[in-house]
Parts: structure tokens; C-alpha cells; sequence
């Protein structure tokens, strides 16, 4: 019996190589070809109906670097092609090192800030050290506006919400939002949502740990918030639990050509997901998570064949 051919990981990304070095679609191979549609699906915020990708990038770690050109270059080039591969969604914060300011000065040297939707974020306890560093970022990131700004894991939030709402009022931020990446503040953080308005929120959610769709995600749809997911990898522990695991053959049903899509599309097939945001340094992970935002999602019964395959391998 023919089937549609599944390909590994390691494949996938010598095609995003491909796709990152430039090339058309005539110059890859025919089963590459198939998998590059012209466009990534777009979800509408909320708050306003605007669009955005579903897939964007992370830079936590990743783009905690120093000033050489051995190390930037790379990040550089990701910031480049995110656009023209048809991404936009860059999410950092001032706590991740030198990520902040690496991201401004990439970006200002590439002079396509127009073309990204950038996200930051502020985590101080008292109000005049949450302004610094909320000023500082716009130094950072070398823009008069920043497109989502963020209160970092609920840190200061009674400060810093009003800050953030007087600076939409004005145009300094487009949106605001609240993020956590730990199921400990989820108590507090279904609270505040309850209370509080707001574009989005920020939450962890993979295969390995999908707590958040258990109260935060159909209420983040409840209350009309967009939803970024981060930590989609649980920082490489989906990849180690397949190991060198093909895929297996009923993947083919909803477009999976990598277990890094497989992962991502198990989220961005939740009906709150806005956009996933995963920690991405090179071309090759940015053109295969970037195929996750293209073909058909799975349904309701083909996410629980999922967890009932992720739940069943080895731990």
C-alpha cells in the first residue's frame, strides 16, 4: 500500500537549510516542494482582529550572546528570513541576558522592524525600577513602539498594569499582557485573569505538560485574550522521549513532516492557541516549525490519538 512519505527531523531541516540559503521551490527536491505552500495560517488577536502568524520565536537563551560576529550572525540571519518566510512574532524580555538588546541591534541593522511584531516584557516588584526597565527596552530595541509588552511571570503586576494601560492610551505599547511559564503561579494567574483585561497571556503548554488547558486556556478564550505559548519543547524533553522514533504513518493525515511539527501542531491545534513561540537560533529550526503553521491540524480525536502515543512511549 503507497503512502505519503514521512521524513525525520534531521531531513526537515536540510530542506529549511535550503529554504534559509535562499532557494526557490524549483531547486528543492519534489517532496520539499510539496511541503512549502505560499503562506502560514494567521489567527486574529482578540482584542482587535489583527492577524498573526501562529508560528513565531523565542529568544530566551538563544540570544543571550555577546557582541562577535561568529555569535550574532546566525541570530541575524534567523531575524532576516522570519519575515520573508512569512513570520513576524518575536518575543524577548530584559531578563534573558543580552537577548533584549542582541534582537535591537539585529534587527536595526536589518531595517525590516516594520515587518516583525515584537514582544517584551518587564519584571519589577516596585514601580520606579519596573519604568526603568520598561524605558530601557525601547532603548533596546531601538523603536518608539513595541508591539506587546508583558508582565513577566505576574512579578509586580499591580504596579505595572497601570503603566502598561496609560501606555496604550498613548501609543507606546499596542497591546498588553501577562505571562508564566510555571504551573506553581497558575492559581494566582487564573485569578488575575478572571480579573483583569487583557490582549494576551503568556503560558507554558506542551505534550509533556498540558495542565494549562485545563482551566487557563478555554478561559483565556472565555475572557477574549490571546494566547502565546512558550516552552512548546519543554526544553528538548519531547525530542528525547521519541528518540530516533520515525513518525508514525498516521501523521500523514495532518501534514506532519517532523516531530518538531508533530509537537507544534498538537498546541496550535488547541482552539485558544494565538501563536507558539518557540526558542529558535538557526535557519534550519526556524523552517521546520514554521511548517507547522501550514496544512491540515488535527482534530479533537486525532490530539488525544496523539497524547495517547506520546503518553504510551518510554519515559
Amino acid at each position: 500500500m503507497n503512502r505519503k512519505p514521512t521524513f525525520s527531523r534531521r531531513e526537515m531541516l536540510k530542506m529549511g537549510m535550503a529554504v534559509g540559503a535562499g532557494l526557490t521551490l524549483k531547486d528543492l527536491p519534489a517532496f520539499a516542494q510539496m511541503s512549502q505552500p505560499a503562506s502560514l495560517i494567521q489567527r486574529p488577536i482578540p482584542s482587535s482582529s489583527e492577524r498573526l502568524p501562529i508560528v513565531g520565536i523565542g529568544t530566551a537563551r538563544r540570544f543571550n550572546v555577546g557582541a562577535s560576529m561568529d555569535e550574532r550572525s546566525p541570530l541575524k540571519e534567523v531575524l532576516q528570513r522570519l519575515p520573508e518566510l512569512g513570520g513576524k512574532l518575536v518575543d524577548t524580555a530584559p531578563s534573558y541576558g543580552s537577548a533584549e538588546p542582541v534582537v535591537g541591534d539585529l534587527v536595526g541593522e536589518l531595517g525590516n522592524r516594520d515587518r516583525l511584531f515584537m514582544a517584551t516584557k518587564v519584571r519589577k516588584q516596585e514601580r520606579d525600577a519596573g519604568l526603568a526597565e520598561l524605558n530601557q527596552s525601547f532603548v533596546n530595541l531601538k523603536t518608539e513602539t513595541i508591539d506587546l509588552l508583558q508582565v513577566h511571570n505576574l512579578v509586580g503586576i499591580g504596579h505595572m498594569l497601570p503603566i502598561l494601560r496609560e501606555w496604550k492610551q498613548e501609543g507606546r505599547i499596542r497591546y498588553l499582557g501577562v505571562s508564566t511559564s510555571s504551573d506553581r503561579q497558575y492559581p494566582a494567574f487564573i485569578e488575575m485573569m478572571k480579573k483583569e483585561t487583557l490582549d494576551f497571556i503568556q503560558v507554558d503548554y506542551s505534550m509533556v505538560n498540558r495542565s494549562a488547558a485545563d482551566q487557563i486556556l478555554p478561559l483565556a478564550k472565555d475572557r477574549g485574550m490571546g494566547v502565546l505559548i512558550n516552552l512548546p519543547y519543554a526544553r528538548g524533553r519531547v525530542f528525547e522521549r521519541v528518540g530516533d522514533r520515525a513518525l508514525p504513518d498516521w501523521t500523514s493525515e495532518f501534514d506532519v513532516n517532523s516531530w518538531g511539527q508533530f509537537y507544534l501542531k498538537y498546541i496550535l491545534s488547541h482552539p485558544s492557541v494565538t501563536c507558539v513561540i518557540p526558542g529558535t537560533a538557526k535557519i534550519k529550526y526556524l523552517a521546520d516549525n514554521l511548517g507547522a503553521a501550514r496544512g491540515r491540524m488535527p482534530d479533537a480525536a486525532m490530539r488525544k490519538r496523539m497524547e495517547q502515543f506520546f503518553d504510551g512511549l518510554p519515559s
